[in-house]
């Protein structure tokens, strides 16, 4: 298990490397994360992860360039934590971390 802490917030949670982010971050039980489709292809779940290492399955380049991926903006739906992680949520989530 793997701890990822969400910037904006200070909040925290486990997620296993087997466990997209998304998934790990829908169990803290925040109302309102907007969870799409959980493929890769809606671009709701865009965060930036600005600490850790993560394993990516494949995204639409709709909504992520190959310039975001270098970045570290990813799909929170598509990535897998191998080791503690940091992260921003961008994109329509961050409207949902304003509201409990």
């Amino acid at each position: 298990m793997f701890t990822v802490r969400i910037a904006e917030t200070g909040e925290s949670f486990q997620c296993s490397p087997t466990q997209s982010v998304l998934e790990g971050m829908v169990q803290i039980g925040r109302r309102g994360i907007p969870q799409g489709c959980r493929g890769g292809g809606c671009g709701v779940c865009k965060i930036e992860v600005v600490a850790g290492l993560f394993a990516h399955k494949a995204m639409s380049r709709s909504h992520i360039t190959e310039e975001d991926q270098r970045e570290g903006r990813v799909l929170a739906c598509r990535i897998f934590p191998v080791s503690d992680l940091e992260l921003r949520v961008l994109g329509n989530m961050k409207r949902s971390l304003g509201k409990q």
